[in-house]
């Protein structure tokens, strides 16, 4: 057995076992670190509607509190993620600073590269599986190994948290 078919058998048993929000994002959290790698992993709700986007999990829960809520902004990311549903790739700490306000932060906690993956139920982004790691992590190979490894587990954890959510 290799280590990814290791970590997914781990995952589907973490979320078939899953009684709340929190546990069905652990797994896939767990199941992130153990195949692409993450320094820093959180999932955010996306309301289209309202333009806020909620923390709905976090793995670092000093520096990023699920209480977060911030309002979506209309921008490069915004246009890519959200509009047109594709993965934001960023390697540099520069480049993250151009769309996102806590870049500072995100340096601080040593990391400099971020994937945001949209969660699409029903044709709809209902959330971003948001990675980061050190700067110049998310090579090409590693982003394909996080769409062809990890979009459906992502999309089966969402839709198992948000049927748990409290």
């Amino acid at each position: 057995m290799t280590d990814t078919t290791k970590a997914l058998a781990d995952f589907t048993a973490a979320l078939s076992a899953a009684t709340s929000e929190e546990a069905a994002f652990d797994a896939l959290c767990a199941l992130t670190k153990a195949t692409v790698g993450a320094k820093l992993f959180t999932v955010m709700t996306s309301d289209t509607d309202s333009m806020v986007a909620r923390r709905a999990y976090t793995d670092d829960a000093v520096n990023y509190p699920t209480s977060g809520e911030k309002p979506i902004v209309l921008n490069r990311w915004f246009d890519q993620v959200l509009t047109r549903q594709l993965a934001f790739v960023s390697n540099t700490l520069a480049d993250i600073d151009t769309v996102f306000p806590d870049a500072e932060l995100i340096g601080k906690l040593g990391c400099g590269s971020v994937v945001n993956l949209p969660l699409i139920i029903g044709g709809k982004v209902v959330a971003t599986m948001n990675i980061l790691h050190e700067e110049g992590y998310y090579i090409p190979e590693r982003v394909t190994l996080l769409h062809d490894t990890l979009r459906l587990p992502a999309t089966a954890a969402c839709a198992v948290a948000m049927l748990l959510r409290d």
